[in-house]
């Protein structure tokens, strides 16, 4: 992934997240073209037809507002991710935002299909990825099993280097501390935990820098230690 990842703990789409997202848009090199948009409502796929459209309705009115050409994808099942309609769409956005849901059932629905290919070369080419909840989660080297209370977990696609990422954090926190007592001493010393607040996200590149924006904190636990960072300071990463 060459453009921006924003790893968002929570509040796609609302109001708070209008600074982060400007911010967002305005990395892609357009000159001058109006930024395209995909809006990807895949995690919450086995949720109501309501809710999906939710999330598709608020996407589009969130983004147009921001001055984006917006395309709602319902990719919500594997036959709607290897829908062709949708490769071109992918291929070409500037930014594509998967919004939150179900981490597993999220990686499980993309992993291996056309859509995720298509945004592959998006992000080759330098598009922004922007993952919320699930869609941060996703990105790790693993995700935690919500059934087994994360105490076990699925291979994730491992492009971001923490082992897990836990959107949420601060509220979270109680079942959190009950998680991370178990899960961060099986950590191996070089391996970490990337916790990220509500209405915040860690912005950056796999190579570069990255930073916390937003209202809360990003948290980065190891086996022997905690960190937290407030929204303005770099946040950096051996990869």
């Amino acid at each position: 992934m060459k453009g921006l990842i924003a790893l968002v703990g929570a509040g796609e789409y609302l109001p708070v997240m209008n600074e982060i997202d400007r911010h967002l848009l305005t990395s892609v090199n357009l000159n001058g073209q109006t930024p395209r948009v995909v809006c990807m409502p895949t995690a919450a796929g086995q949720e109501s037809d309501a809710s999906v459209e939710r999330w598709l309705n608020m996407g589009v009115k969130h983004f147009e507002a921001l001055g984006a050409e917006v395309t709602p994808a319902r990719i919500v099942d594997r036959d709607s991710a290897n829908d062709l309609q949708w490769v071109s769409v992918l291929e070409n956005a500037d930014l594509i935002y998967f919004s939150g849901g179900n981490p597993m059932y999220l990686y499980e629905t993309m992993q291996g299909s056309r859509a995720w290919d298509a945004a592959i070369k998006a992000w080759t080419r330098g598009a922004v990825y922007a993952g919320c909840s699930a869609g941060a989660m996703i990105l790790a080297d693993r995700v935690p099993n919500i059934r087994s209370a994360g105490l076990k977990s699925i291979d994730a696609f491992q492009i971001f280097p923490a082992t897990f990422i836990i959107p949420h954090f601060d509220r979270m926190r109680g079942w959190a501390s009950a998680y991370l007592f178990a899960v961060r001493r099986q950590l191996k010393e070089d391996q970490f935990i990337l916790g990220v607040d509500e209405n915040t996200a860690l912005v950056g590149k796999i190579d570069g820098k990255w930073q916390v924006m937003g209202e809360g904190k990003a948290h980065l636990i190891t086996r022997a230690d905690e960190q937290a960072f407030d929204s303005g300071q770099e946040v950096l990463f051996s990869i």
